[in-house]
């Protein structure tokens, strides 16, 4: 099992992500906003990297600070209305595709991409890499899943 990281330690990580993610944000238009929120308190820091999609209108990737790891994830879409065998299976085969990341069902069987970084391996690379991987799987998975996971709303756009 990894080390718990104390306050101290994790005092100094945050601040760091606080200047990676305000470096980010100078050098991506991307990038629209990027908040500092209240932590969960099973956690102890929580971001909210919000970027203008292509696909998606917005993709809001939260980033929370753990003790022994940094969790991210990101709300996808909710639950499809049809096709729901082929949405799922969709999503499983993406799954089998993608490192760092997968694919999970939330509350009201919404649709996430998550993942999480053990602390020992955090860098300003890491961030960036989880940033940018995050917003291109969901650029990349959107309107195919879209398109069966609500193929009536869909079908003549």
């Amino acid at each position: 099992m990894s080390d718990l990281f104390n306050d101290p330690s994790l005092a100094v990580i945050e601040r760091q992500i606080d200047e990676w993610l305000a470096k980010m944000k100078l050098g991506d238009d991307v990038i629209l906003a990027i908040d500092h929120g209240d932590p969960d308190p099973a956690y102890r820091a929580r971001w909210y990297v919000r970027m203008k999609g292509d696909t998606k209108d917005f993709i809001t990737v939260w980033l929370t600070l753990g003790q022994r790891t940094l969790r991210y994830e990101t709300y996808v879409m909710p639950a499809p209305e049809e096709n729901i065998a082929e949405f799922n299976e969709n999503l499983l085969r993406r799954n089998d595709k993608l490192i760092g990341v997968h694919f999970s069902l939330g509350l009201e069987d919404a649709v996430y991409l998550r993942g999480e970084l053990a602390l020992s391996g955090l860098a300003e690379s890491e961030v960036d890499r989880i940033v940018g991987s995050v917003y291109a799987h969901v650029e990349q998975c959107f309107r195919p899943l879209l398109s069966i996971g609500f193929a009536t709303r869909f079908k003549n756009q």
